[in-house]
This record gives C-alpha cells, structure tokens and sequence, in this order.
C-alpha cells in the first residue's frame, strides 16, 4: 500500500513545532544592520515632505489643497472617480465647485496641482533598447531609487528587517522554523559573504516578478509589467497592495516581431531582448550589491546597504525565459526529461552556476562554440543574460515555487481531471450539489464537469471539497480504490502544507512524506489506462518547495497571486484611464500621480495621528471580540413551542434546564443535573434569536504571522420563502466546538466536538436574577446562548487511506443528544461530508443532506484553518 500516513500523534507534534514560542538565535557580532557611520544623517521622511510642500499656512493639514473638502474632492476623483471626462463633467455643473470650495475647476488643474507634489519614488523613463538593430521602446525607473522609496517609507519604518535570525522550536534549537524572508538560510550566507568583505553590511533582498497580461478582453493589445519588493518588508505587507509595498519597475516591449519569419530566430530574439531589457533595469545592481548603497529609513537613520537579487517569481514560461532553460525542462536542476515525475527526490543539486557562466563566458568565441558550450551545459545560447554579472545571485536558487501555477493551475487541475476519467462526471457532479453548505466552501450547484475556463481560485475551491467525492466510489473492474484515495490524499496533503504561512524542519518533513506517498501511489492512474506517464515539469518542481522554503521563508513570501493582483492596480486600470493612443506615456503619467496621491494621504493620517496623540485614547474602544453579534436579534421573540416546530430543536426547554441547573451547581454529576433541572421553572415563553455568528479566526500556528484576520460565519435559520415566494430550506450548520475535558471527553477529537447548532438565542436580561439567583450579577450566563444536536466520532483515529475522521449522530435510544452551550464555546464552523455509499441518493439535496445522512466525514480541507486545527 507504500507509506502510511503520519499518524495522528506524529502529526501533533509535528504542528506544535509551529505553534510554540521561537528561540531565536541572533546574527553574531554587532555591525550588522547596524547604522553607518561615517554617513550623515537626514531629515525623517515626513519632516521632509513636509518642507517639500512648502505651504503658506502650515496649519492647513491638507495643503496644497485649501480644505478637507478639497481634499477628500481631489482624493476621490484621482483613486475612486469614473474618469477625467465624468469628473470634467460634473465640476461642469452651475455652482458645485463655488458649493464645495473647490481650487480647481476640472481634471486638468487637479492634475496641475497633483504634479507639484513632492515625488516619493522616482518617475519613469522612456528609453530604446536595440536588438537585431532594431528599437525597442522600454519605461523603467531608477531601481536604486526605488528601494531608497521603500525603505525610506515611514509606514515600513518600525517593521523592517534588517539583520538575519535563526528561530528554533525548541530552546535545545534542533527544530528549525521559518516565515518571513530573514528566518531562512539565503540571508544568513549572504550576511555572512557580506561582513567578511565588507563588515555592517544590511543586506536587501530584491524580489523580482514579471508577467504578462492581457490589457483587453477583446484584440491582442498586452502590457508586460516588471514588480519589484523587498525582503525587508515583512511578508503581510508585501502580501496587501493597499500596504504600497510593491513598485512597478518596468514596463517592457511586448513585440511578437512578426517581422521574423523564422520560429527559432524569433523566439532567440525575444529572449535576447527579454534579458537586454532587464539588464538595462537590473544593472545598478551588480555594483551596489557589491559596493553598497546610502538609504535612509522613515526616522533618517542611514545604513549602507547591499540590494542584491534574492529570488525571481514567475510562472514556468516566465522561469525558462529568466533562467535560459527550454520548455519541459526543470529551471533549477539538471533532472532528464526521462526522470521527470519519477519520484521524490528532494536532494537533487541545482543547476551548477559556475559552470552556466563558463559557457556563457565563450560567447567570445564565435557563435558555434558559444552554441556548443551553452548546449553541454543545457541553457539556451542567450547573449548576456541579465543576471550573468549581479553579485551574490544563483539565478537557478533565486526561482522560487509558484502555488497559483504548479499547484492550483497545474497539479490540482491534472488530478481533477484523473478523477473525473476513474469514476465518471456523473456521481462526481450528483455528489457537488448534495454537499451541505459552508461559509469556507463554494457550492457547486451545477457540478464541476460542465466548468470552463477554470481558474486558480476556482480550482482552489474544488481541492477543498474533492477528496469527499470519491472516497466510497467504486472503480470499473471491481479494483480497489485504496491507492486512489491515498494518492489523492496525498497531493491534497502537499498542497495544503506548502501554503502554511509559518513551517519548521519537522513540517517541511511532512511535506516530503506526501510528496513520497503520492508517488508510491501514483501507478493506479497508469493501472486505470488514466496516465502513460507523469512527465510533468510542475509536478517534479514539487520536489524543490522544501529547499526553497529553508532558503526564503515560506512561499507566501513569493507568491505569483500577488503579482496576478497587481496587474490590475498598476496595469488594467492604468490602460484603462488612456486614450489608447501611446499607451504607455499617459500609464506611466497615471500611476505616478496616483502614487503622489496615495503618498500625501499617507501624509494626511501621520498630520492627524500626531494631533490624536494629544487626546485620551479609550482602551475599550481598541478591544476586539472573538464572537460578533448582532445588536438586534434576527427575530425579538421565538416562543417555546416555535423553537421546536421551526428550528427543529426537539428538546428546548429540557436542554435549557439542564443548562440553568448546572450553571447554578457547577460541581454536579450528570444524574445530580438530571434531578436539579426538574427543579427549574421558566416565568417566561419566548427568547430572542439570531440567525448568524460571526467568528474572527484566530491563527492556529500561534506565531501571528497571518496575513489577515479571516472571519467565519455561522447560519442558523429556518425555512423561509424567498424574493418570488419561491421556499428556501432552512440552514444549521455544524461547528466545533471546544471540549470542557480535552482528555476524558470520548465525543471530541484534537480537543474539539462536532455539533450542529439549531437555535441562538438570549435568555431575557430581566430573567437572568430568577434563573440564577445562586451567582452574582457578573458570573451569570447573560451572553448569546446555542441550542445544539452531538456527533461522536466512529473511532478515535482517522481513516487509514483517505485520513478522515468519521462520525455519527449521538443517540439515546434512537433519540439525538442536544444540549445548550453558551457560544463562545464554538471555536469555528465545520464541514461535513455525507458517506453517500456507491451512488449518491438522488432524492437527497444540500438542504436536507444533513438530515437523510446517517453518517458524515469531517472535512479537515474545508480552508487552512481547519487543517491546522484538525488534520
């Protein structure tokens, strides 16, 4: 059956390896990082804008603008508005701009004032690079000032990186942990080189990506933007572009060169031209990265730092064109077509650079032994590549995973594909519209087969739910569907560990062993006639997300998404504000505008913070809560006898004297409560309800490194008609929720129990002193209160092959077990996933499926989060 999977102790420790306090082991010395010396110092960054603006009233917060009016006019019009025509238009009308006080009358004096604002990052500039004796027209900016803009940003200021650390798990340091880019190997070695050369270096990781994208739905018309960022940053900024840490760098051509005729030359040619682009924008690099650079943080402190490129982020025709490698090749090891897929082996050497530049070096040569040489090495004969001459750089180490690509867009599609050919579209679909809803999950209502055009989100949102598809689906033939489901648990394993935003050497052991178990288990494709071979360059790159997470944090530090995300930020909408005349000019005019905006709003808050500094701040207002309500009730009152005929929650009332009698006696036995709640009478005949929780999600991992606070939502409604009278089935979702006796309770698994939540609701404030008279005013039960139904788990460990925890109802004698918990007792919601048997029950829907089902798998993919907690 190949490698079993980790069992679940091992997989406890291993996750506890993330979640505990890091020992961190400094750089040795005290030069690194560290201010220079000899440089002078300079002003803080908004002390100096300050004085750029040279304003005749400095009381006015919002100058050059006369007003917050004007401002939030100006503001609106340049990051919100519809375009220059609308507004031209609108400032058109008899009296507004008088009405508003405004200072300019149009587009065309907004952007008079705009341009006079202090520049924060460099302009760009149009030059001509020529190949094959022919122009070609680039926009680029000065890359050295482009990392002084970054790293002299005030907002960055309290939050750069400077130096490397190790962090260890454990305070003997034997389990390494990596996150942001300064806790992996590369920045050491390259501090290290650095202080024995030249001693109180700061190194600054370049972070490079290029992709191009399509500016029109319709025609050909493309843009090829280069992004650039810095290790410095911490990866939530880097991650957000709303944070500004992100510059575009370049716009480069994007020329087919029909002129061409011949495939091969043409296709050397735009590689040539590629790299000359690129060397243009990069070439400041190699001396900086060698000599050092004056930069000045957001306070004025100056260090000498070395910006050297750490990584290059692209999808694979991006990694072969950087790295000079052909198409089915891998752009970081020399493994042979034949090998592709073959296996896990994570201990293949990279590409040897030293040898790469030795060929590359014999372009003096001629042409023919040029050629020659580059082919023994196995890279194209490309004429100076852009990285050829940059210090401290392996071009082959620098490319780095791509989840959105190899992962999303490349291995979860094949394996999607693989399925639907093993058991067929039909029960695959039948089974999508028959799963109960989640807030974390898409439901496909109309199945997956008939999708198209698929994308990266979408394919991320069927990995979620595609291992509860098939696990009880037979094979043709009567073959055993064990390797299937163990393959496939695999590759959900590997595609779900290499997104943790925090790992450690144990982890990253983790990620190996599913890499492993999918390729002990991947001949059943080849036994069903699926596959003939797994030849794929995607699928061996798997191999190298460990290396790569130990030289550069994890991957959220390079993840080709961001890139995706900004071609609309600094690309599509740019396009969109031209005349689609030289596009390219008026982009470039755009976006630096809009950065000088961006930066005097910036401006603005730090003007009114320090203002807000001088008034007393209430601490209860910065108070956040894990559980939201809302302040009214969905419904004011829900009598007794509704509960039950609506809400299906059999045994309100009983439940809820069981609650108030232990509530009241905390130290009772089961029995002494049974006996206690006869006792407990209600003066009262409904309760106000609620039909949804909102719950902030906290980070599993415990290292707060999470790139944003996620919020689950939990529906508790009851049947309803909808907008056309049309009925609408009610929804109550399940949850877990936190054992009281995390190692005597034998309903809860990893300290949690399966519940499915029928009613939330208030006991009435005014009831609260009768129901419990034995406690005083703050220790009774005055908050949101949830009417729920058990689960219990078929067994304490997960299922050998498809590793999922399998549950039932909780009955006594034949009637379900429910109980009321108050509801910050409920850690998050759950999913489900119904054991639909050989054929799914067509009479069965995603309304009722929780209640036809007999038994459920607990769906540990349903995002991240539950993963962490649960896998």
């Amino acid at each position: 059956m190949g490698p079993r999977l980790p069992s679940p102790a091992e997989r406890d420790a291993a996750e506890r390896t993330t979640r505990a306090k890091t020992f961190v082991v400094p750089f040795p010395g005290d030069k690194a990082g560290t201010p220079a010396t000899s440089a002078e110092t300079t002003s803080p960054t908004y002390a100096q804008y300050q004085h750029d603006l040279n304003t005749v009233d400095p009381n006015n917060l919002y100058a050059p603008f006369t007003s917050k009016m004007d401002w939030e006019v100006a503001r609106w019009a340049k990051l919100r508005g519809a375009g220059s025509t609308s507004f031209n238009d609108l400032t058109k009308i008899e009296g507004l701009t008088a009405a508003l006080a405004l200072s300019f009358r149009g587009m065309h004096d907004l952007n008079k004032i705009v341009d006079k604002l202090p520049m924060g990052r460099p302009a760009f500039e149009r030059q001509e690079i020529v190949v094959s004796n022919k122009a070609f027209e680039v926009y680029t900016r000065d890359i050295i000032q482009c990392i002084r803009a970054l790293l002299g940003d005030p907002e960055f200021t309290p939050l750069l990186l400077l130096v490397p650390e190790r962090h260890y798990a454990d305070s003997e340091h034997t389990t390494r942990v990596y996150f942001d880019m300064n806790t992996g190997k590369w920045w050491w070695a390259t501090q290290v080189s650095l202080e024995n050369e030249r001693p109180g270096a700061t190194v600054i990781p370049v972070i490079i990506s290029s992709d191009k994208t399509q500016l029109t739905l319709i025609g050909n018309k493309t843009a090829y933007p280069v992004y650039m960022t810095l290790g410095n940053l911490p990866k939530d900024i880097r991650c957000k572009p709303s944070r500004g840490g992100q510059i575009l760098l370049a716009y480069l051509p994007t020329s087919r060169l029909l002129h061409i005729t011949n495939k091969a030359a043409c296709r050397r040619t735009l590689a040539n031209l590629f790299h000359a682009c690129m060397t243009q924008v990069l070439q400041p690099l190699a001396t900086a990265g060698l000599q050092g650079m004056h930069f000045a943080d957001g306070n004025g402190v100056i260090r000498r730092g070395h910006p050297i490129l750490a990584t290059f982020v692209g999808d694979y025709p991006e990694q072969l064109l950087v790295t000079g490698c052909k198409n089915g090749e891998c752009p970081k090891c020399n493994v042979t077509r034949s090998d592709l897929g073959s296996s896990a082996d994570t201990s293949r050497p990279l590409r040897d650079l030293g040898h790469v530049l030795n060929a590359l070096a014999e372009i003096d040569n001629g042409p023919l032994a040029f050629t020659r040489a580059c082919h023994d090495v196995g890279v194209k004969p490309i004429q100076h590549p852009f990285w050829e001459s940059l210090p401290y750089t392996n071009i082959f180490a620098a490319i780095t995973p791509d989840l959105l690509h190899q992962l999303h867009q490349g291995v979860v599609k094949h394996l999607i594909a693989w399925l639907q050919s093993a058991y067929g579209t039909d029960e695959i679909d039948a089974r999508c519209r028959r799963l109960p809803l989640n807030h974390s999950l898409r439901h496909f209502a109309k199945g997956i087969s008939s999708m198209s055009r698929v994308t990266g989100k979408e394919h991320q949102d069927i990995s979620r739910i595609l291992l509860g598809l098939i696990v009880g689906l037979a094979l043709p033939g009567g073959v055993s569907s064990a390797h299937l489901v163990r393959a496939t648990r695999a590759l959900i394993d590997f595609l779900y560990l290499a997104q943790y935003t925090c790992h450690t050497s144990s982890t990253l052991k983790l990620l190996d062993e599913a890499l492993t178990s999918f390729h002990a288990n991947k001949q059943v494709f080849v036994a069903l006639g699926i596959r003939e071979h797994f030849k794929l360059p995607k699928l061996h790159f798997l191999e190298h997300y460990g290396r790569s997470i130990e030289l550069f944090g994890t991957t959220d530090n390079y993840d080709t998404q961001y890139s995706e995300r900004l071609h609309i930020d600094f690309t599509k909408e740019a396009y969109r504000a031209s005349n689609r005349k030289d596009e390219f000019a008026q982009m470039t005019v755009w976006l630096q505008r809009k950065e000088k905006v961006l930066q005097h709003e910036r401006y603005i808050k730090w003007r009114l913070r320090q203002l807000e500094q001088r008034r007393p701040r209430n601490p209860a207002h910065l108070q956040k809560t894990r559980v939201s309500m809302t302040r009214h009730p969905s419904i004011t009152g829900v009598r007794f006898d509704c509960a039950i005929n609506d809400y299906d929650a059999l045994f309100f009332r009983d439940a809820l004297t069981r609650f108030v009698a232990a509530e009241n006696s905390p130290g009772m036995s089961t029995q002494q409560v049974e006996l206690a709640a006869g006792g407990v009478y209600f003066d009262f005949a409904a309760v106000p309800t609620f039909h949804k929780v909102k719950i902030t999600l906290e980070d599993p991992q415990g290292l707060g490194v999470t790139h944003t606070e996620p919020q689950d939502v939990i529906h508790v409604r009851p049947a309803r008609c909808g907008k056309y009278g049309a009925p609408i089935p009610g929804r109550f979702d399940t949850v877990l929720v936190r054992a009281q006796d995390y190692h005597h309770d034998a309903w809860a698994i990893r300290g949690f129990r399966v519940a499915q939540v029928r009613m939330v609701f208030k006991i009435p404030e005014a009831k609260l002193e009768g129901l419990f008279p034995l406690l005083d005013a703050a220790s009774r039960p005055d908050g949101h209160l949830a009417y729920v139904e058990w689960f219990t788990p078929s067994s304490p460990t997960p299922n050998p092959d498809h590793g999922l925890y399998r549950f039932t109802r909780l009955l006594r004698q034949g009637v379900r077990l429910a109980s009321v918990i108050p509801v910050h007792h409920i850690e998050r919601s759950c999913h489900l996933l119904p054991e639909f048997g050989p054929i799914a029950p067509r009479d069965w829907s995603s309304g009722d499926v929780l209640e036809k089902c007999e038994s459920f798998l607990l769906n540990t993919f349903a995002d991240r989060y539950t993963y962490m907690l649960v896998s």
